[in-house]
């Protein structure tokens, strides 16, 4: 226990006692390191704040009419998560049961958890332990509920997460880290999440955007990001709780710690490179969005590694993801599924590389840096353990189809039931999910009450709307032609055509083929007419 191999640390715990011990007559602190302790209390902390960076990302890449409507959601799920993970979130994910695919509900609320050492690590008590991985299950809920972006409803979604935690979430966390799950004796290496919190939210968001459906076309007209900044911003708070989503993963302040967050930003940064330098080779420009997408993208690669693999696998696992990550974000034109936040491929394919780069990169030195992971089995194919990349493999792939399929169905039958219909109405969507759903709007000016009293001609005008009888029409009152079109009960004019929307992310090479197939189409009908 602790660092008692070293014949230092704290005192190992003797097992005598239920939940550590009675507080009330023996100290429970005894068994642990205060400096360990207080390191994952502020990496706990420091990981509740990629929720709210969630939000700003998410709402700088929605319009502005459904901008504040991402950052409720992200912060909703959050409360969900909590109520979720204290009912009997932690008791599926990380009690012991025999059966190695989803944990027991002896610890169903709580109970049964305080003093022991943690199922995870002997270095912490379950009780910080406990709290530390309900961040981790918000954060990969506060990803996925980016999939409703701008048509989805916000009740049938906050049900989803709810259900979505139990039934995908807890079982991959089971399989990983729990000491009796499949994943874990089989020997998967999975540091930080790449099973239960990238591929858990990345192919989770992709099924759910399948059930709800695509955004509708003729209000995709001149779309882009609305506010770059606060992308930024998202993306900085991101980065900075993913230092302790990381870091504190290593469960103590120790070298492994240290080597996180080093494989951390280094992924990242050359992430973040790469995906910038491919945009550039496009648009002959540089992109903030780009640089923001592929950090993100290096951050979830970096999540199942950082604590297996070497510095210099790190430099080439960001390149790498860099270039794959970008080029993922055509795979849902492909498949005709509107993931609008891209967080398919920036999370679900930057997990799945993360996860294979264990079976190259890995190595047992960077483990036992913890010093209580000593001695530890050759990992990757660097200590040539060239059956890690089978097991990895095979760990991949079954949380790839668990998440998608589960979370489909979850998606389909609350879709059926009445009243929790996923989808707002195509009338909701033209106005924002902003007025829709909340009622409160990020920004003043999107308020279709104020914008009418605000361009309502003056008294005395001959448009005045009280001198001419005249109602004001919604293009006045919208200030775009083609969606005040569409209120109008008309399709919007042929001149509408000529515009093209930036896909989500600034993503130009969807731009581009969007425009080869829309080339392509038209050459094969040419084609048939002659």
């Amino acid at each position: 226990m602790g660092y008692g191999y070293t014949g230092s640390g704290p005192e190992a715990f003797n097992g005598t006692y239920p939940d550590g011990g009675d507080s009330r007559l023996v100290n429970l602190n005894q068994w642990y390191d205060a400096g360990d302790m207080a390191y994952i209390i502020v990496a706990s902390a420091m990981v509740f704040v990629m929720i709210p960076g969630l939000g700003f990302l998410y709402s700088g890449l929605a319009r502005r009419k459904s901008a504040l409507s991402m950052i409720f959601v992200c912060m909703m799920s959050y409360s969900v998560i909590t109520f979720q993970w204290y009912f009997w979130g932690y008791s599926l994910a990380f009690d012991p049961s025999n059966n190695g695919f989803i944990g027991k509900i002896s610890k169903f609320g709580l109970m049964n958890t305080l003093g022991l050492p943690s199922p995870g690590s002997p270095l912490i008590p379950d009780l910080l332990y406990a709290f530390y991985q309900m961040q981790f299950c918000a954060t990969t809920a506060a990803i996925t509920v980016g999939a409703i972006a701008e048509r989805g409803r916000v009740m049938p979604a906050m049900v989803f997460i709810f259900f979505w935690a139990t039934l995908v979430y807890c079982p991959i966390a089971c399989w990983a880290w729990n000491a009796q799950g499949w994943g874990f004796n089989y020997g998967v290496a999975d540091y930080a999440g790449g099973g239960p919190v990238e591929i858990g939210s990345g192919f989770s968001a992709l099924a759910y955007s399948m059930v709800l459906g695509r955004r509708q076309e003729k209000m995709m007209l001149n779309f882009r990001p609305h506010n770059v900044s606060m992308i930024t911003l998202g993306t900085i708070l991101l980065w900075f709780g993913w230092l302790g989503f990381n870091g504190g993963s290593a469960f103590g302040a120790n070298l492994r710690a240290v080597m996180a967050c080093w494989n951390t930003n280094l992924t990242a940064a050359f992430a973040s490179a790469s995906w910038v330098l491919l945009d550039w080779r496009l648009a002959k420009k540089w992109s903030m969005v780009g640089w923001c997408s592929g950090a993100i993208s290096g951050l979830v690669a970096a999540t199942p590694a950082s604590g297996y693999i070497t510095p210099w696998g790190s430099v080439i696992l960001g390149i790498v993801t860099g270039v794959v990550a970008n080029f993922a974000t055509k795979i849902k034109y492909w498949i005709r599924i509107d993931d609008s936040m891209d967080v398919f491929a920036e999370h679900g394919i930057a997990g799945v590389i993360g996860l294979m780069a264990n079976a190259i990169f890995g190595a047992d030195y960077i483990v036992s840096l913890d010093g209580v992971n000593a001695p530890w089995y050759p990992l990757g194919w660097i200590q040539h353990h060239w059956e890690q990349f089978y097991i990895q493999l095979a760990y991949v792939l079954a949380a790839c189809g668990w998440s998608f399929v589960i979370s489909a169905l979850i998606a389909f039958i609350i879709d059926k039931i009445p009243g929790l219909k996923l989808r707002a109405s195509d009338e909701a969507e033209l106005l924002g999910m902003d007025d829709d759903q909340l009622g409160e709007f990020a920004y003043d000016y999107v308020e279709v009450r104020r914008d009418f009293l605000a361009w309502t001609p003056a008294k005395g005008d001959t448009n005045d709307v009280a001198h001419t009888g005249e109602s004001m029409s919604h293009g006045d009152r919208f200030g775009t032609n083609e969606h005040s079109e569409m209120l109008e009960g008309k399709e919007p004019s042929e001149s509408s055509s000529d515009h093209h929307h930036q896909a989500a992310q600034g993503d130009r090479h969807g731009m581009a083929y969007e425009k080869a197939h829309t080339e392509k189409k038209e050459a094969q009908h040419h084609d048939h007419t002659q």
